[in-house]
């Protein structure tokens, strides 16, 4: 297709990837519509009213990983700062606190057999072949807790190569925090994107994309219609499953398949005090995070900001023992977990608490999980959804190739790159690969 003045991108997803993507086509002059199934911009981005919390807090993404240079990048143009996350690490086995990683003495083992892979195998596979038996029990313990945990991934079906190049890849740069929240980046991407003159539709389910003679149809479940020159779909993975693509696309939906979809229930607990820090036999003022054996066993703090709230973290398949419970009962089964890490009256707990959320990113209409993780056939599977050979791109964090998959740097990566891709094709007259 030769450039014209009226080119129109239609943008499937206001999160993070199709903020990205919106923004960097409409302000090269492209006519640019974005559709949104939720009420609001940002996904799996969703912040919560600082009168609740004392301050915006994070009911998804809170943290900023790794060097991030394109999170960093739109942070300085959008004059944010961020805080280090900086405190102590404390681990609690049978009610007892240390700032000692019980597995950190054998992590140079791990790092070293992985180091040494010449193919690609599962983590359950690799703790099995090489670190079976009681002495690799805190080994275990620790590495299931990382990738569950921190990567929402499923062990059986976890990739090692990838996480080899997340956990040794050399220098990762501090983890930090933005102030006001990623909310706060999403509200200056929103601007931008109004600012250039992006259209916005909310409550806009996309059930269909069509090709055309002259571009692509988009169909919505409410019956509503749009019609442009291309189509960005920026959905999380289980909804691209949902949406009828053109028989075309059919393999490349298939595809997606092959890559990890986690999930992560949060928990946000705001008290009258910060009662932690009444114990006279430990100090935790510097308290960051907490790592436990609880059915919820990751819990952090704001610190150093004095903030009374505490953050539970479960993650990956152990989610799937709460797929019962709703909000309420998911907060108690909270409360219970902290009343069992810091041996506390749980109706203690429960007087002390004055706002709480609960989010299971499963249960989420528009998400349907967290977020992706790579398997053995992850990047095989990336390469071919990156395949551009008709009038729909598919762009998102599940396509970054980056070591740090899954987090909104990787969104908001993948966002620029699929707005450059499109403005290069367009200026070399073409929209094929």
């Amino acid at each position: 297709m030769a450039e014209h003045a009226h080119d129109h991108v239609i943008v499937v997803g206001a999160g993070a990837a199709g903020l990205m993507a919106a923004r960097e086509l409409a302000r090269a002059g492209r006519r640019v519509t974005l559709l949104e199934a939720r009420e609001r911009c940002g996904g799996r981005i969703h912040s919560l009213p600082e009168s609740e919390f004392g301050y915006r807090a994070d009911a998804g993404a809170e943290f900023i990983h790794g060097e991030a240079p394109v999170t960093h990048a739109l942070m300085a143009e959008a004059g944010l700062r961020s805080t280090p996350v900086d405190g102590a690490r404390w681990h609690v086995s049978h009610g007892d606190f240390s700032q000692d990683d019980p597995a950190a003495g054998q992590m140079r083992l791990l790092h070293r057999v992985a180091r040494e892979l010449d193919q690609d195998i599962t983590v359950t596979e690799l703790l099995d072949r090489h670190f079976a038996g009681d002495a690799f029990a805190a080994l275990r313990s620790s590495v299931l807790g990382m990738v569950q945990g921190y990567d929402a991934a499923d062990p059986g079906l976890a990739s090692v190569f990838a996480l080899r190049d997340e956990w040794m890849g050399g220098e990762r740069g501090d983890q930090g925090r933005i102030v006001g929240g990623y909310a706060a980046l999403v509200d200056f991407l929103v601007a931008e994107c109004r600012r250039h003159g992006v259209t916005m539709r909310f409550q806009a389910v996309v059930s269909a994309v069509e090709s055309s003679d002259d571009g692509v149809v988009i169909r919505c479940a409410d019956g509503g219609v749009e019609r442009g020159d291309l189509a960005v779909l920026t959905v999380p993975l289980p909804l691209l499953r949902t949406v009828a693509l053109p028989p075309a696309m059919r393999e490349r939906q298939q595809a997606a398949e092959a890559i990890g979809f986690g999930n992560v229930i949060k928990l946000l607990l705001r008290f009258e005090r910060r009662w932690w820090l009444e114990n006279g036999a430990r100090d935790l003022s510097d308290m960051l995070f907490v790592l436990s054996e609880a059915k919820v066993p990751v819990w952090w703090t704001q610190h150093p900001a004095d903030a009374a709230v505490l953050t539970g973290w479960l993650a990956g398949p152990p989610t799937s023992a709460f797929a019962a419970c709703d909000e309420a009962a998911l907060i108690e089964a909270g409360v219970s977990a902290l009343a069992g890490i810091f041996d506390k009256p749980v109706e203690m707990l429960r007087t002390q608490l004055v706002a709480s959320h609960a989010t299971d990113w499963s249960k989420d209409p528009f998400a349907r999980g967290a977020y992706s993780y790579a398997t053995l056939t992850t990047r095989e599977a990336q390469e071919m959804l990156s395949q551009w050979d008709g009038p729909v791109l598919i762009s998102g964090e599940a396509l970054y190739r980056g070591r740090d998959m899954g987090t909104v740097e990787a969104a908001l990566a993948s966002g620029c790159e699929t707005a450059r891709r499109i403005l290069a094709g367009m200026r070399a007259g073409t929209l094929a690969r």
